[in-house]
């Protein structure tokens, strides 16, 4: 008796055992879910995903809903973009916001635009509700120097058709800015940018910024315009300050030039002095030469003397009248 009851518990407990072990590898609580949701799913096929590593909640849930919302879904193509990847839920969700706002957005597009990185429902709800991107302060100048700082407001709406391959928000905000830069750059005045701030509006419109991008613009509203420095009176200011610099820098090397030329001068004039003391020099010697060999007779130098005399007394004379002549005008 005591061991046909320890048969019983024992094989009780195997079965528990396999119960549970069947219950955590096929998902009976899911199948019983889809089936009453109308969705047939075959055990096969979720044990078949088990084997595959798929968690089989993140394909009949979805699988589920989709059915539900009336698409036309099948598990396999569910099962592949989740392999691949994506997220399954996802899709589901922006191709069920497809149907509602009647837009046309199949699930091989779907499944590529997740596949590509961008987030699928964002941009079916964006396609639905226009984002508003505000752009930081562009700062440009009028050809006035007038600096002028801009910011607008760009409201932009989803394309479905180039989420593949297309430039993202930051393209058009670079973009907005360069149109911004383009219109004040090319306004006469800033007052013109300031009186007519739609100026800037419709330049950015007419050149297409959207092209090539996942977006097409709206419109483009300006938020703030604000004046900054006078860039073209600085400019000129600099530009002064380097001429004044290179003027003194080219007028020293002028006064260079000249001290140097003064000091060659001074130089030379030593060396002329220094010659006539020398040929000076030698004169009294000349001259005692001279009468020693009677080439020059004694009346000869003393009419020499006389006439060294007499001109050093012109000379002394000229140098007291234009003393004279020098105080008498200051004294006038």
């Amino acid at each position: 008796m005591e061991v046909g009851m320890l048969s019983f518990v024992f094989i009780a407990i195997l079965v528990i055992i396999g119960l549970s072990i069947l219950f955590s590898f096929v998902p009976v609580m899911l199948w019983i879910s889809a089936m009453a949701s109308g969705v047939y799913v075959g055990l096969t096929t979720l044990i078949g995903m088990r084997l595959r590593r798929i968690v089989p909640a993140r394909i009949v849930n979805p699988l589920i809903k989709a059915r539900k919302a009336g698409l036309d879904v099948d598990i396999v193509r569910l099962e592949t973009h989740y392999l691949a990847g994506g997220n399954v839920d996802r899709v589901v969700d922006a191709l069920i916001a497809a149907q509602r706002a009647n837009i046309d957005l199949v699930f091989e597009r779907a499944a590529a635009i997740d596949l590509a990185g961008r987030d699928v429902l964002e941009a079916v709800q964006m396609s639905v509700n226009p984002k508003v991107i505000e752009t930081p302060v562009v700062s440009a100048v009028a050809k006035d120097g007038i600096e002028v700082k801009v910011k607008a407001r760009v409201t932009v709406r989803a394309n479905i058709d180039r989420l593949v391959g297309g430039a993202g928000e930051e393209t058009i905000i670079a973009r907005v800015g360069e149109g911004i830069v383009t219109t004040n750059g090319s306004a006469s005045s800033h007052k013109e940018v300031l009186e007519n701030p739609d100026m800037i509006s419709n330049t950015v419109l007419a050149k297409g910024l959207d092209a090539g991008t996942a977006f097409e613009i709206l419109s483009i509203d300006i938020a703030d315009v604000d004046i900054g420095d006078n860039i073209g009176a600085r400019l000129q200011i600099d530009q002064a300050e380097a001429d004044k610099k290179i003027a003194q820098a080219k007028a020293e090397e002028r006064r260079a030039m000249a001290v140097a030329l003064e000091q060659e001068m001074k130089a030379r004039v030593q060396e002329m002095r220094a010659k006539v003391i020398e040929a000076e020099a030698m004169v009294p010697q000349a001259l005692a030469d001279a009468l020693r060999s009677g080439k020059l007779g004694v009346m000869d130098y003393y009419q020499l003397q006389n006439i060294e005399a007499d001109t050093r007394m012109r000379r002394s004379l000229g140098g007291r009248d234009e003393a004279k002549s020098d105080h008498e005008g200051e004294n006038q």
